[in-house]
Formats: C-alpha cells, sequence, structure tokens
C-alpha cells in the first residue's frame, strides 16, 4: 500500500546536503518521519566539485536522518542543478496504426520516449522530457489526448538537459555513500511540487528558489511547466559581497546578512549600529545596518533582473501569470525581499513553505521554506512531476485490476466447469 511506502529525498546543495524520510499519512498527506543535514564543502554552485567531501557529508546527512526515523536507507531520489542545466522546447510526432481506435495511453508513452532519442549537443543527457501541448491530426490546444480520435499524434516537449559529467559525478557521490538513485530530478521542478498550488500552476506561476550558489526558475502556465532555468548567483555571493564590503570574516557576513540584513535599504535606521569582534588584539568592528542593506540591495536587485529577464524570454509575460511569483529557498527569508520583487517585477510575490502537501510532523524545522527542494523530492516519489502521468498510472492500474480479476474470474468458471465434468 501507498501509505507503507517510504520515499527518501536527497538535496545536494551548495550550502548544505539534506536527506528526509518520508511517508504518505491515511489523508494522503506527507509525513516526515527524520531529517538528516550537513554542511556541504564539494559543491560550487550547485555542480560537485570535490567527491571525497561530497560523500562525507551524504553519509553524515543520511546517517541522522536514519537515527531520527528508525530506518535503513537504501534508495533516494536525488535533486540536480547548476548553470550547466539547458531548456529547450522541442516538437514530436508519430504516425499510429490503427485508425479505429481511439488513442491510448501507450501511444503517448511511445510519443514521450521517442523523444529521449534526439540528438543534443556532445557531452549532455536528457534528465527529464515533459509534454506540453499535444495536437491530434493537426488540432492544436490539446491537453490530455488519451480517449481521442486521430492517426497523427504530435506535441510540444519541455526538455531539459544536463552535463553527463555533473550527472556522473553526482552517481559517483550517492553510489560511493552505499546508496541507490531512484530518480535523479531538477530541483526548481522538486521544490514546485512542495510549495505551489494547482490553483496557481493553472492560473500562471513563478517558481524562484533561491538557495546559496543557485537561483532555479520554473514558470507554469495552463497546470504545465513551460520554463525552467538555472541563474548562477544564490546567497552565497551576498555574503561574499558583505564580507568584502565590510572587511569582516565569512562566518561574520553570513550572520549579519541573516540577523540584520534587508533587502530594501530605506527601511534600514541609519542610527542602527552592530559591533562585532574584532581580530587578535584588535578592537571590535563597527557595521552600519544602512551600508549592509545598500551591499544586500544592490546584489538582490541583480538576481532579481536576472530573474525577470528569464520570465520576459519564457513567452509568459507578467498578464499571463495571474499567481505571480513565489519565492523560496534560504534567500527567501531575506528581510524585505518580498516588497523588492513586487516592486521591480510588478507580479504579486508570496515566500513559498513547503506545508503544502505536509501532515504532522515531529520536526518542525521541515517546514521553512530551506527545505522546500528536500520536501519536495520525496513528494516525487509519490507523484510524478506533470499531474497528467499520475491520471495515467492511475488509469493502467485500473485497467491491470480489471485484467486481473477478469481472469482470476476466468479461472474460477474454468475450475468449476472441470468439478462437473
Amino acid at each position: 500500500m501507498e501509505k507503507d511506502k517510504i520515499v527518501v529525498g536527497l538535496d545536494i546543495g551548495t550550502t548544505k546536503i539534506c536527506a528526509i524520510v518520508g511517508r504518505k499519512n491515511e489523508y494522503g498527506k506527507l509525513e516526515v518521519l527524520g531529517m538528516g543535514k550537513a554542511v556541504s564543502d564539494g559543491v560550487i554552485r550547485g555542480i560537485v566539485s570535490n567527491i571525497d567531501k561530497t560523500i562525507f557529508a551524504i553519509e553524515r546527512a543520511v546517517e541522522e536522518a536514519e537515527a531520527q526515523s528508525g530506518i535503513n536507507i537504501r534508495v533516494v531520489n536525488v535533486g540536480i542543478a547548476g548553470q550547466h542545466i539547458k531548456s529547450t522546447v522541442q516538437h514530436g510526432s508519430i504516425t499510429r496504426n490503427s485508425t479505429d481506435d481511439e488513442i491510448t495511453i501507450e501511444d503517448v508513452s511511445r510519443l514521450t520516449n521517442d523523444m529521449y532519442k534526439i540528438v543534443i549537443p556532445p557531452g549532455s543527457e536528457i534528465i527529464h522530457v515533459m509534454p506540453q501541448d499535444y495536437y491530434v491530426d493537426y488540432d492544436d490546444g490539446i491537453k490530455d489526448p488519451v480517449g481521442m480520435s486521430g492517426v497523427r499524434l504530435e506535441a510540444d516537449f519541455h526538455v531539459i538537459t544536463a552535463q553527463t559529467n555533473a550527472i556522473n559525478n553526482i552517481n559517483k557521490s550517492v553510489r560511493r555513500a552505499g546508496l541507490d538513485i531512484e530518480n535523479l530530478i531538477l530541483e526548481p521542478l522538486a521544490s514546485s511540487m512542495s510549495v505551489l498550488s494547482d490553483e496557481e500552476k493553472e492560473a500562471g506561476v513563478c517558481l524562484v528558489d533561491i538557495g546559496g550558489g543557485t537561483t532555479d526558475i520554473a514558470i507554469f502556465h495552463d497546470n504545465i511547466i513551460r520554463h525552467t532555468a538555472v541563474i548562477p548567483l544564490g546567497g552565497n555571493i551576498i555574503t561574499q559581497d558583505i564580507k568584502q564590503g565590510c572587511m569582516v570574516m565569512q562566518h561574520q557576513a553570513e550572520l549579519l546578512k541573516t540577523k540584520f540584513g534587508k533587502a530594501i535599504a530605506e527601511e534600514a535606521s541609519p542610527n542602527e549600529i552592530v559591533s562585532i569582534p574584532g581580530l587578535r588584539n584588535r578592537p571590535p568592528k563597527e557595521i552600519s545596518i544602512k551600508n549592509l542593506s545598500h551591499i544586500i540591495e544592490a546584489r538582490m536587485q541583480e538576481i532579481i533582473e536576472l530573474v525577470h529577464a528569464e520570465i520576459i524570454r519564457s513567452s509568459y509575460p507578467n498578464k499571463m501569470l495571474a499567481g505571480g511569483i513565489v519565492i523560496t529557498g534560504g534567500g527567501s527569508q531575506l528581510q524585505g525581499i518580498k516588497q523588492l520583487f513586487e516592486y521591480m517585477t510588478g507580479l504579486d510575490t508570496r515566500v513559498g513553505y513547503p506545508n503544502e502537501h505536509l501532515g504532522k510532523s515531529k520536526i518542525e524545522a521541515v517546514k521553512t521554506p530551506m527545505y522546500a527542494t528536500a520536501v519536495g523530492l520525496v513528494l516525487s516519489g509519490f507523484r510524478a512531476l506533470d499531474e497528467r502521468e499520475n491520471r495515467y498510472q492511475e488509469k493502467s492500474g485500473a485497467q491491470n485490476y480489471k485484467k486481473e480479476r477478469k481472469d482470476r474470474g476466468s479461472d474460477i468458471f474454468r475450475k468449476i466447469i472441470d468439478k462437473t465434468k
């Protein structure tokens, strides 16, 4: 049964590696059984750069999750991100042999599987092929062609590719940590599963996941993924700016950002000063919160401009995104970031918390935006990334069940006939 199924999500991020163990409760909500995290030293901007350090961090995170949940972890759903991620829209088609029968789930699957054979640049691999709109005998704008009559079936596909080296490094790190990979999932797609509602996806929404090394973007419209992108800037670049601008240590810059930082400098008081310890035999250093906020605002404006440029490039302008922008990830917790997004893009913005599909949980920390990707990776073990795929799986399951019952009934009938002979 699905409620007995255990799924583990492993988020290999730039600042942290997080493992979450979950199962579905009787109400169909996700129940988190355990969580483990470790500092990520071997990952730069979403790409594994040091395999040994990454293995060590994965092992620590998994051990902690195992201790909390009491479950032996062997199989995980892993997220992938990084500047190397590319997305394109490709067109595919098949001609059906039978003109009398309706289009089946098998026809749709054959069309989708054919897209994995398309020519892509050397050194890249396809990680996701996601259908957008279908065409049946040149009729366009069809969301779900199953059950329709037609000879020629076509579709536009959102094809996501990643560098082979980046995929191999993730595979090596996870396998050498003693784990098997069930699914490799693009991180913004995983985050969207945990923070977006079906209504937002239907109306049109842009998800912005601000992580440590990258900012991931996913745009939905009519409940279908339309555009994905990865911007190689995140919270760490803001910390680096503070470190250089205020001439402080890295850990002090991170604390200044999280405790006192504001995304809008006007909201900071010019009289507010923070005193931080100086280096050996040196006096304490005084930092103006106003100056700190100016540093943060300048970098955040650059990130938001890049996000807005991706929205424009996606061919889904502001008027098509009634759901506005949903920001999540660790960077979304910066004070005033929601207002800055609204001011610069003109779109309604909210902070996305990963409790859309969460049930009761012993671990409250998992409900913060920082763990949106990890929660989404667990959810992806129970649900497909495309809602239509969930319906197809249910339909196939029902058909198989009917066939099994029919076969069982035939066997019983035959036994009764044999006994009467």
